[in-house]
């Protein structure tokens, strides 16, 4: 899809509309005491809190004022059809376990997309009132230290990169053992930072970010802001991601090769 200036000069300014809805929602129940989670899994623990429905619900109302006629998906409240061939893709708290421990691992997560994945997208975290925004030509965060542009790290060998997920378990035996076998070979491995790891990834802080078990609304925005950046987001055989499963994050071609090879032998698949 063709997308002209003044329509991609909107589409930036409803997405940050929507990230400045979500804040105050977010943050009204953060650390707040006796905060409870419902559970949405029957084999699990998958929380979901007051914050991630007020969240959405703030987010999709802007949305309905400002952009009535695209499709919107939308972690808590599901599809809503569009007739523009643009769909927004949200997710109002991606990493509710990090929520309701208290860390500011978690954000709020906005992308606007079309048949072909995401177009742009915004990483919000509101606590620490950072924002990493990327497509249409910008690249870019905003935060306590001012604005800064965003750029992935330069090429460098297997052996001295850091790489991030954030469950060690990962996912499968067999994605673990597939993540495992390129973390063996890295510097640094470190878990635990929901979506906060491919923002530092897009500003270039460390190299790899390794997932399984993602849906649309947890990696469509992290995909924009890194490839915005420089880097590139793949699934585990080199396709798109963008409809969720298993993705691979790099900051630059020459270390996705040498971290894909490693997955595509391990995973078996």
């Amino acid at each position: 899809m063709t997308i002209d200036i003044a329509t991609q000069t909107a589409l930036i300014r409803v997405a940050h509309a929507v990230a400045d809805a979500a804040r105050p929602e977010t943050l009204r129940a953060f650390r707040s005491v006796g905060l409870e989670a419902d559970n949405k899994s029957e084999d699990g623990f998958d929380p979901v809190t007051i914050a991630d429905r007020a969240a959405e619900d703030a987010m999709r109302a802007v949305l309905r004022r400002e952009r009535p006629d695209d499709a919107i998906l939308g972690e808590e409240f599901g599809h809503q059809a569009g007739t523009t061939g643009l769909t927004w893709v949200l997710d109002p708290i991606d990493g509710t376990r990090g929520y309701i421990s208290g860390t500011p691992t978690w954000g709020v997560l906005i992308s606007v997309a079309d048949d072909t994945g995401p177009l742009f997208g915004l990483i919000d975290q509101p606590y620490i009132g950072e924002r990493f925004a990327g497509g249409f030509g910008v690249a870019e965060m905003t935060g306590p230290q001012g604005h800064q542009i965003l750029q992935t790290r330069a090429a460098r060998d297997l052996g001295q990169a850091t790489i991030l997920t954030t469950f060690p378990e990962v996912g499968t035996p067999t994605e673990r053992a597939a993540f495992q076998s390129v973390a063996s070979q890295t510097r640094l491995t470190r878990y635990g930072m929901d979506c906060y790891g491919y923002a530092l990834l897009a500003a270039g802080q460390v190299d790899l970010v390794v997932e399984a078990g993602l849906n649309a609304y947890d990696i469509q925005a992290p995909i924009a802001v890194i490839t915005a950046a420089g880097g590139i987001v793949t699934d585990w055989q080199g396709g798109p991601a963008h409809d969720g499963g298993r993705a691979l994050a790099a900051a630059n071609a020459d270390i996705h090769a040498q971290a894909l090879a490693i997955l595509k032998e391990a995973a078996g698949d």
